[in-house]
């Protein structure tokens, strides 16, 4: 079990984090502890207050939430009344079994989850101390709960999550053949084992990101025709170097015929973890992303690998995702119509104005005359604006009441009467 904890700056921040997740289906709320109600019965707002009651006796704290995810490995199958149990049990252990908490079981990864939601103020104003509680208290409850339930230790979890898989050194390998099977014996034979693929193109799309290629050679040749397979080293240009290695010489034996029962057996293994993937995506879609560079930068921060398929005039026909923490390869258009590449550039183009605006802004950041570049591009906004704001419907726009924040003009202001002063005299 891996037990991960975060000081949110506030609690309504932690907590709009997972009902949003429950909104779109890939959470739920499991239970609140110490609450006078039970979750389901309960919306944001009423979960909110029983947090910020207690939050409202303490002013001077500076952090007054707790934000937990226990992580458990993928082959643990774990019944919702145990997830329940293992939560009960480390709040207790780490010091705040008496405080009202909620737990959230998330569904948007490969491994099953839970995240548990408190405050650190207790009901007498006073604030629970959270310093080192992740080193100390957390790490102590996470030992023991583990040898209690008999979970997978968060230390061979690890491992067994990022089986640190060297890339292959083209630079180091390319002048000798020892040196090359080795460095590609542990690539592909990590990769084989662990990887979801079901084609030999997503299987190469695993392998380039360690600068690895299975290859079949030409169709007319001799390698091809006995339908055989060697493996090779990839420089820093994706161009093949060194010397080849044969798939029968390596350990695990990633012969063309073993690969194909791969390809056969991982079809129904990847159906669970396409909507994993897809969630990843579209949260990375969701950040408008300007270019295809862009969007591939947003999900290698995801952990997912994108390899651009293109023919020989340099034309894109395919996108292909290798998720490295689930272990799985989708090809795009196998996720869906809205993921397939020429969906994805439609998507990228469907805002040309603001990408162009952008563009010009870039340019004009490392270019003389920035200053005057600068105030067209603010024209070409206020164009734009005044473009969008005309495809409204006009009744509305005219029926519509809305506040006026401008300066009024001076020859449309009322006059104001002076008064006359009365003569004391008269």
């Amino acid at each position: 079990m891996v037990a991960k904890i975060t000081i949110p700056k506030s609690i309504e921040a932690a907590l709009n984090y997972n009902e949003k997740k429950v909104q779109k289906a890939i959470a739920y709320c499991l239970h609140a502890a110490n609450y006078l109600k039970d979750a389901k019965d309960m919306d944001f707002y009423q979960k909110l207050a029983g947090f910020e009651r207690l939050n409202s006796l303490n002013e001077r704290a500076s952090t007054k939430t707790l934000h937990v995810s226990l992580n458990f490995d993928p082959s643990e199958k774990l019944a919702e009344s145990k997830l329940l149990q293992i939560a009960f049990d480390y709040m207790q252990k780490i010091g705040f079994g008496e405080q009202p908490y909620l737990v959230y079981k998330h569904e948007d990864a490969g491994h099953p989850h839970i995240h548990i939601v408190t405050t650190t103020i207790k009901n007498d104003g006073s604030r629970i101390n959270t310093h080192n509680i992740g080193r100390n208290q957390s790490e102590k409850a996470r030992k023991e709960i583990e040898k209690q339930y008999g979970l997978i230790r968060a230390e061979k979890q690890q491992q067994l999550r990022n089986p640190r898989i060297k890339p292959v050194d083209a630079e180091k390998v390319v002048y000798g053949k020892s040196e090359t099977k080795r460095s590609i014996s542990n690539v592909v034979g990590a990769v084989f084992s662990s990887y979801k693929f079901c084609s030999l193109p997503e299987f190469n799309a695993a392998l380039k990101q360690f600068h690895v290629v299975a290859d079949r050679g030409k169709e007319e040749g001799r390698i091809y025709k006995n339908r055989g397979l060697v493996y090779r080293v990839l420089d820093a240009d994706g161009n093949k170097v060194g010397v080849p290695i044969k798939a029968s010489s390596i350990s695990c034996k990633p012969i063309l015929d073993n690969l194909e029962k791969k390809f056969t057996a991982n079809q129904t293994a990847k159906e669970s973890l396409k909507p994993f993937v897809k969630v990843k995506l579209d949260e990375c879609l969701a950040l408008s992303p300007v270019s295809i560079k862009e969007l591939m930068n947003y999900l290698k921060q995801k952990n997912i690998y994108t390899v651009l398929r293109q023919n020989a005039e340099g034309r894109l026909y395919g996108i292909t995702f290798v998720d490295n923490q689930n272990k799985c390869v989708f090809n795009g258009s196998d996720l869906g119509k809205g993921y397939s590449v020429a969906a994805i550039q439609s998507n990228l183009s469907n805002h040309p104005i603001e990408n162009a605006i952008r563009q010009d802004e870039k340019e004009s950041s490392h270019s003389p005359g920035s200053a005057g570049k600068g105030m067209q591009i603010s024209k070409d906004k206020e164009k734009t604006v005044i473009v969008s704001a005309s495809k409204e419907n006009l009744l509305d726009v005219l029926l519509t009441a809305k506040e006026q924040f401008g300066n009024t003009p001076y020859s449309l202001l009322k006059k104001k009467r002076k008064k006359k002063r009365t003569n004391p005299n008269s």
